[in-house]
């Protein structure tokens, strides 16, 4: 079941990330970090080495919950996110994936259209364990601290399955559909049916709300940017819904630049995530102030810190002064970030003026 209003009401003085994501004027935006959990801190370096393989790391309950709680407990952000990855979605649809150290993943490529059709159905006992860490995490948490759940938007998640690894531009993903557009569109409806499972099971089985990562967004032209991207995320949107009419949903298309105001519009989401590209005053001139944003610091001025972090941080405070938006990074915080500057964007964020 989904929260009534009057429970997410009652939400919004212990959650500030929540009361943001609904709307609600909180003075200092709340912040969290993509990848807050990873290898940056020398925690999350101890505990990796106990897993014989990252999927299994994710598929470790013990260690996924100490992963994600890791830092809520050293910076006190105003949400925890589901520590997993993406690709847990194909690897439960029954197609071989792996990680392979200082290379990323590795998947069975599917290199035609028959390969899409042997796909299995989602299997929710491969998936029991992260939904095991989500309950784990869920009694672990501080209650001012919210709970993001995730996936992999379909262009993003297809893109990986198509090629096997990720490549620079998608190109086989891209080449696919242009060459087998109803084989592609199978995949892409698979991926919808699955994504919409998977997410309402992490509703309903703890998380506050999702976010749905469409990493390779910019990577396509208008009309199958349309056709890929927009339409999907759209639809797993409105089945969410459908389940739970209350959950709270974040998009997040990387890349998406000119089509960001569209996708706020059309996709239902309660926020945009946006990326390190985006320009503040083109968002505060052409996405409509009852959009609620989130990001978009580069992560590489966080690797800098000093002044370059101050004035950067500075910007995008002053330019969202006025809206409701949830201070983040424009894409994952890198490994190279030294802690200290973590630290100091914590204290300048709550140190701003309301």
């Amino acid at each position: 079941m989904s929260p009534s209003p009057s429970v997410q009401e009652s939400s919004h003085s212990q959650k500030p990330f929540l009361a943001t994501l609904d709307g609600h004027a909180v003075g200092k935006p709340p912040v969290w970090l993509m990848r807050q959990a990873g290898r940056y801190l020398p925690e999350y370096r101890a505990i990796r080495c106990k897993a014989e393989s990252f999927l299994n790391f994710c598929y470790t309950p013990a260690l996924a919950t100490e992963a994600t709680l890791q830092p809520i407990r050293r910076f006190g952000f105003d949400a925890a996110i589901l520590f997993s990855d993406i690709l847990v979605v194909p690897d439960a649809l029954g197609q071989k994936v792996s990680f392979e150290t200082g290379e990323g993943p590795r998947l069975d490529a599917l290199t035609s259209p028959d390969a899409i059709e042997r796909l299995s159905e989602l299997s929710f006992n491969r998936l029991a364990p992260v939904f095991e860490t989500i309950e784990r995490v869920k009694t672990s948490l501080p209650h001012e601290t919210a709970f993001i759940g995730f996936c992999g938007a379909p262009w993003t998640v297809a893109s990986y399955m198509i090629a096997g690894r990720g490549t620079p531009d998608q190109a086989p993903a891209r080449l696919f559909a242009y060459r087998y557009p109803e084989a592609f569109q199978l995949l892409i409806d698979k991926l919808i049916e699955a994504s919409i499972a998977y997410l309402s099971q992490q509703i309903e089985t703890g998380v506050d709300a999702v976010q749905i990562f469409d990493s390779w967004a910019g990577v396509l032209p208008a009309r199958e940017f349309e056709r890929w991207c927009l339409q999907p995320v759209t639809k797993i949107i409105s089945g969410v819904r459908m389940r739970h009419p209350f959950a709270r949903i974040i998009a997040f298309p990387r890349g998406g630049a000119s089509h960001i105001s569209s996708f706020a519009l059309r996709t239902g989401a309660n926020a945009i995530g946006l990326d390190t590209a985006v320009d503040p005053a083109w968002v505060t001139q052409f996405v409509p102030p009852n959009v609620v944003l989130q990001g978009h610091l580069d992560p590489l001025v966080l690797i800098a810190g000093g002044q370059a972090q101050d004035m950067a941080v500075k910007e995008i405070l002053s330019a969202y002064w006025n809206r409701s938006h949830i201070f983040n990074l424009g894409h994952g915080i890198l490994p190279q970030t030294p802690v200290e500057h973590v630290e100091a964007l914590l204290r300048q964020i709550r140190s701003s003026e309301a």
